[in-house]
């Protein structure tokens, strides 16, 4: 899909971004703009052909560096960076920095993005999201309600937690239809955490679904070891369903 790379000035630097719009003749048309949030492994070759894929469904999607922090970081080998325990904590020390406030910050810059673009149609916005990036797709739902119209979370872990920043505490200030789609035996997201997270949508009137997946986490993700081929198959069916239910054309 055509796509091209850019940067995005937030509170904290400079952002870079790729952005991804849909084939054929009518790929410089306005269409509705998605933000896809990678895992926890950041921005790579994996992700890129996943937003271009989702573009091909009709929408602009725009995939940012999350670690723009992390001025020239290396990438991670999937395959081996949890059992190499130098290369963990570096992940995990990458993922801490990530904090609520910080994430709330960029997305209201590359929601500013999205609007300026001519690729780009309407000021509400699909967002989704993969382990970690699950997790950040509910926060930006739920602290930029205004902008959000849909919000996907697959294999996301931490959507209920203890901590006051958990997402599902934000649910009452959510306006976006909502699906999740957990992973079977996942510690990061368990049936109570889901129970929690339907009571609270529930409870604030957020119109959504959890679904389970007979996979692994990591199951959309094709490098990740747990990549289930036809439960990603089914995680497009869903997201491609709750983009063209929720956002505006």
């Amino acid at each position: 899909m055509p796509n091209i790379t850019d940067t995005i000035t937030t509170a904290d630097g400079t952002c870079t971004v790729h952005l991804f719009t849909p084939g054929g003749p009518d790929t410089q048309a306005p269409h509705p703009g998605v933000i896809m949030y990678p895992d926890a492994g950041g921005v790579r070759d994996t992700f890129q052909q996943m937003a271009a894929k989702l573009a091909g469904f009709g929408y602009t999607v725009l995939l940012p560096d999350v670690y723009y922090r992390n001025a020239g970081w290396a990438p991670f080998d999937m395959a081996s960076v949890f059992g190499d325990e130098q290369e963990r904590k570096r992940l995990f020390s990458m993922i801490g920095n990530l904090t609520p406030d910080k994430i709330t910050s960029d997305g209201r810059a590359f929601f500013d993005y999205l609007s300026d673009r001519p690729e780009v149609s309407g000021e509400r916005f699909g967002v989704c999201g993969y382990c970690m990036g699950g997790r950040i797709s509910l926060l930006v739902a739920g602290r930029i309600p205004d902008r959000v119209a849909a919000a996907a979370s697959f294999h996301g872990g931490g959507l209920v937690s203890d901590t006051a920043d958990s997402p599902h505490l934000l649910a009452e200030k959510m306006t976006a239809t909502v699906y999740v789609g957990g992973a079977e035996n996942d510690a990061s997201f368990t049936t109570d955490h889901a129970e929690q997270l339907d009571k609270a949508l529930t409870a604030a009137g957020v119109r959504h679904t959890i679904e389970w997946y007979a996979a692994a986490h990591g199951f959309a993700v094709p490098d990740n070891a747990p990549y289930d081929e036809a439960a990603a198959e089914r995680h497009w069916r869903a997201m491609a369903e709750l983009f063209a239910s929720a956002l505006p054309r």
